[in-house]
C-alpha cells in the first residue's frame, strides 16, 4: 500500500488469499471507512483482474472476491469530489451517436475514476448501449466525438480514423498573426518518431489584437498534434497549459474546438456530416457565430 499526503491520495494492491467481500476488504487493508470504498467504487476507482479475464473496474461494493483475484485501489478524495461538465448528444444512430464534448471533460477515465469522462456519461444516460471510446479529445479542448454502440461499430469506424477517411476540423486560436497562403498551409514535423500532418486551411483575425483565429483540418491523430505542431510553429494555442507561452497558460481554457467531423457511413454507405451547433460554440468563436463565409466547406 502506498499513501502520497502530498496528494492525498493512496494506493492499495492486494492479491485475495481467502473469498472476501470487495468493500470489506478493501476498507480493512486501506484503513478507510467502507463509505469512501463505495465511493471510490461507484466512480471506477477500484480495478480488478482475474483469472482468464481482462482487468476491469469493479462498481460492485458487495462483490465477492475469489482466492487468486487482484484488487487495485486508486484513491485521491480530490478527483472523486469533481463534479464533470456535461456532455450533450447530437445525434444517436444504431451504431453509434455523436457528442459534444465540454472544455474539461475527459474522453475516458483514469486508474483514479472515470466519473468526470464523456464515455463513463454516455453509459450512466442509456445503460442498454455498450458504448466504445474510438478517437480521443484533449481533456482541455471541446468539440465533436463519436461513440460506438457494439464491438463491430467500433472496429469499422476505428478503421476510417486509422485510414485517414474521416474528415477532422478543428479551429484554434493562436498567438501571434500568422499569415497563412490561399492554398492553405501543411505542418508536417514528425512527432514522437512518427508521420504528422496538420493542415491550416485559412486564417481570421481573433478576438483580441495579436491573436488569429485558425481552421484546421488534421490528418493524423498524434499526441496533442495541433497543440504541439502550432507552438512548434510559434503560434501556441491560446490557453494551451502545456505547450503554450506563460502569459496565455493563464487563460481558463484552452481555445481548440473540434467543429466538425465528416466521413462516408460504413452502415449506410452516406455521407455524414457534422459541426457544433452555434449554441454550444465556445466563447472564443463568437465572431464566428452566422459567418459561414468564414468557413471552407
Amino acid at each position: 500500500m502506498e499513501n502520497n499526503d502530498k496528494q492525498k491520495s493512496l494506493q492499495c494492491s492486494l492479491t485475495v488469499k481467502l473469498p472476501a467481500i470487495a468493500c470489506q476488504l478493501l476498507a480493512d487493508t486501506s484503513g478507510l471507512p467502507k463509505e469512501r470504498i463505495k465511493h471510490a467504487m461507484a466512480k471506477g476507482a477500484v480495478w480488478l483482474t482475474r483469472s482468464g479475464n481482462k482487468e476491469r473496474r469493479l462498481r460492485k461494493a458487495k462483490f465477492k472476491l475469489k482466492p487468486g483475484d487482484h484488487l487495485q485501489l486508486f484513491y485521491n478524495p480530490d478527483i472523486l469530489a469533481q463534479t464533470p461538465p456535461q456532455p450533450f448528444c447530437l445525434e444517436e444512430h444504431e451504431h453509434y451517436s455523436v457528442w459534444f464534448k465540454p472544455p474539461w471533460l475527459l474522453s475516458q477515465g483514469t486508474r483514479y475514476g472515470d466519473h468526470c469522462s464523456l464515455l463513463r456519461l454516455a453509459e450512466k444516460s442509456n445503460t442498454d448501449i455498450d458504448f466504445k471510446l474510438i478517437h480521443r479529445l484533449d481533456r482541455e479542448a471541446s468539440g465533436l466525438m463519436l461513440l460506438a454502440h457494439n464491438r463491430n461499430a467500433a472496429m469499422l469506424l476505428s478503421k476510417l480514423f486509422q485510414e485517414n477517411k474521416i474528415e477532422k476540423r478543428y479551429f484554434a486560436e493562436v498567438d501571434g498573426n500568422p499569415q497563412i497562403p490561399q492554398e492553405g498551409l501543411q505542418l508536417t514535423t514528425p512527432l514522437d518518431d512518427k508521420p504528422a500532418k496538420t493542415e491550416i486551411l485559412t486564417a481570421h483575425h481573433g478576438n483580441s489584437t495579436g491573436t488569429t483565429l485558425l481552421d484546421i483540418r488534421l490528418h493524423s491523430g498524434r499526441l496533442h498534434q495541433i497543440r504541439r505542431h502550432l507552438a512548434d510553429w510559434g503560434h501556441s494555442v491560446l490557453g494551451d497549459p502545456k505547450y503554450g507561452n506563460k502569459e496565455q497558460k493563464t487563460l481558463s481554457s484552452l481555445h481548440l474546438c473540434a467543429w466538425k467531423v465528416s466521413f462516408l457511413c460504413p452502415f449506410t454507405q452516406k455521407k455524414r456530416s457534422y459541426q457544433v451547433p452555434v449554441e454550444l460554440m465556445p466563447s472564443f468563436l463568437s465572431k464566428l457565430k452566422g459567418r459561414k463565409k468564414f468557413i471552407r466547406q
